[in-house]
C-alpha cells in the first residue's frame, strides 16, 4: 500500500488555515472512501495538440490506485499511450476528490482478475470486449469539502511519499 503525507495545498487567497486549525487536516481513510464509493469518475487527459479531453468513466478504486478500462482506439487510450499524465475526480463536487498520476496499462494477470471480479459486483457487469485496463498511480491527490464553514478548515493534500514535489 502507498504512504501518503497530507498537508494543506497551496491555494494563495483563499483563506485556508493553518494544518492544525478548523478541523485540521482530512485523514486519508475520508479521500479512500470517497474513491471507493464513486460511481462515476473524471478522466482527464491531454490531446495531441495540447487540448484538454475529459471523460466519465467507471472505475474500480483498489490497492491505492484507480483501474478503469477502454477500447484501445478511444481518444483517451491514445492521449495516455503518448502523454501517461492524467487526473481524475469524483463526481461529488460537495466532497471532492482530485487524483493526479499516471495511468498506464495493467498487464499483472491476478490483480486484473482481482479488479475484474471487483468491478462486476460494483457495476454488475464486466469490462466492454476488447478493454484495455489501466491503473492511474495517484502522485498528488486534493480532498475538498464544499460547505463554506468547512473548506478553509479541511482542505487537504496527500503526496504519496516518494513523488515528486508538486503544488
Amino acid at each position: 500500500m502507498a504512504i501518503f503525507e497530507a498537508s494543506r495545498p497551496h491555494m494563495p487567497h483563499y483563506g485556508l488555515l493553518g494544518p492544525g486549525e478548523g478541523r485540521g487536516l482530512l485523514p486519508w481513510a475520508w479521500a479512500d472512501a470517497r474513491l471507493a464509493a464513486c460511481r462515476n469518475y473524471w478522466l482527464s487527459t491531454v490531446c495531441d495538440d495540447g487540448a484538454p479531453h475529459a471523460m466519465a468513466v467507471w472505475a474500480v478504486w483498489h490497492r491505492d490506485a484507480l483501474f478503469f478500462s477502454t477500447d484501445g482506439a478511444s481518444r483517451k487510450a491514445r492521449n495516455l499511450k503518448r502523454d501517461p499524465r492524467c487526473v481524475v475526480t469524483t463526481e461529488s463536487a460537495a466532497e471532492a476528490v482530485v487524483v493526479e498520476g499516471r495511468a498506464a496499462i495493467e498487464r499483472d494477470a491476478a490483480l486484473l482478475g482481482d479488479v475484474a471480479t471487483r468491478y462486476r459486483a460494483k457495476y454488475e457487469m464486466g469490462y466492454p470486449d476488447r478493454s484495455e485496463v489501466y491503473r492511474v498511480t495517484p502522485a498528488v491527490v486534493f480532498g475538498f469539502i464544499e460547505d463554506a464553514s468547512e473548506f478553509t478548515g479541511t482542505a487537504t493534500r496527500w503526496r504519496a511519499v516518494g513523488a515528486g514535489r508538486r503544488r
